[in-house]
């Protein structure tokens, strides 16, 4: 059953996350995440989303902006931005979290800050993370020498 399927019948799922994409609010191995399936409303900044990107592949990152007919969506660990996923792409938006067993909503004060957070710093955290690994390639380069 794909994820589509599976939400069309349940509405949410629950699931393990995979990767190190949405570090650290969600850490593999660790961590679930809840997602409820996407209504038609439109989605807004802020929101962490489950997208398919073709063919077959499902992703869990947040949308950095809403424009006219397209979302740009980023990874809160990533450098790349994401361009072009639509509305029709969107399977689910997350509602929720479980962490050491406890559950976390969206909702919540301190996920709000965190969100707050993420969101106000992504220039600086792109910036630092290119600087650091071009840092560690240049380190190996000079330690092949």
């Amino acid at each position: 059953m794909t994820y589509e399927e599976y939400l069309e019948k349940n509405d949410d799922l629950t699931y393990t996350n995979v990767g190190v994409s949405m570090m650290p609010l969600l850490h593999q191995g660790r961590d679930l995440f809840t997602v409820t399936k996407k209504t038609a409303r439109r989605c807004k900044a802020g929101d962490v989303v489950l997208y398919r990107r073709p063919p077959n592949k499902y992703v869990l990152h947040r949308i950095i902006a809403v424009r006219p007919h397209d979302y740009v969506i980023l990874g809160d660990n990533c450098v790349r931005k994401e361009y072009g996923i639509k509305d029709s792409d969107i399977i689910g938006i997350m509602t929720g979290f479980v962490r050491n067993g406890r559950s976390y909503s969206v909702k919540d004060l301190p996920y709000r800050l965190y969100s707050a957070y993420i969101m106000s710093t992504i220039p600086i955290r792109i910036f630092r993370k290119k600087a650091v690994l071009k840092a560690k390639r240049t380190v190996k380069k000079i330690i092949r020498i």
